[in-house]
This record gives C-alpha cells, sequence and structure tokens, in this order.
C-alpha cells in the first residue's frame, strides 16, 4: 500500500482562493466546490488571511509575498542575534602572572 501524499498549493494560488472568500464575498462551498478543495482548507486559508491582515502572526505558512518575506528575515535576525551571543562569550583569554 502506498502512502497518501496531500496536495501542495502555491501560496499565490491560497492567496487568490482566500481572497475569493473574503474579498468577493462568495461561499466557502462554492469556492471549495468549484475549485475542487475541501471546504475546511478554504476556511482554513480564509481564515489565516483575515488574520494576516488584521496583523495577526498564525503559525502557518504565509498567504501573501510581503509574510513570506517578513518570516524570512525574522529567521535571519534569530541566527545573527545568536551569532552576536557567541561573540559576546570571552574566548580563552589568558591572565597575566600578578607577580
Amino acid at each position: 500500500m502506498s502512502k497518501r501524499t496531500r496536495p501542495t498549493y502555491s501560496p499565490e494560488f491560497r492567496l487568490e482562493v482566500a481572497q475569493e472568500v473574503v474579498d468577493q464575498g462568495r461561499s466557502i462551498r462554492d469556492v471549495a466546490g468549484s475549485l475542487g478543495l475541501g471546504k475546511s482548507t478554504v476556511d482554513k486559508w480564509a481564515r489565516q488571511l483575515k488574520q494576516e491582515r488584521g496583523c495577526t502572526l498564525s503559525s502557518a505558512m504565509p498567504l501573501t509575498p510581503d509574510q513570506l518575506k517578513i518570516r524570512a528575515l525574522e529567521r535571519k535576525i534569530k541566527l545573527l542575534e545568536g551569532d552576536n551571543e557567541i561573540l559576546k562569550i570571552p574566548q580563552g583569554h589568558k591572565r597575566l602572572p600578578l607577580s
């Protein structure tokens, strides 16, 4: 038996689907049915778009290109801050004798 894999959708596609629900006022059932997607999937994407527009970050993959850039920059900042902490640790300073 082979393992079923979930389809992967691009952020652009997910954004377009969510915008149909949020911006155009189409029902989740209508959008899901017309595109062959699950209702819960479309609902999740629409809720995520509303959260991102309200400046609330979620742990799910970002929908908008701006959110993708923000996440990448936040990861880079975290990495650089970790590097700075390492540089603050004294590296085997030799003490001169007090004689």
